[in-house]
């Protein structure tokens, strides 16, 4: 099965792809995410890559007050 879904949500500052990782393991192990292999330190936001839409609309859920 390939990541067919994409979910970008607001992230600022430095180390977005550890800071994601880590709270990813923490409250959403369930959820398979595909993500990309570097992002700017400049960029505001950040877009994964997921199997199906319930997993997109879980992971909206779980990140609303989520504070990365």
């Amino acid at each position: 099965m390939t990541f067919r879904y994409s979910f970008t949500f607001p992230i600022a500052g430095p180390n977005k792809l550890p800071r994601f990782k880590g709270w990813a393991l923490e409250h959403a192990p369930d959820i398979e995410v595909s993500l990309p292999p570097q992002v700017p330190v400049k960029s505001e936001a950040l877009t994964i890559r997921l199997k199906s839409a319930e997993d997109r609309q879980e992971l909206m859920t779980r990140l609303a007050n989520a504070q990365l």
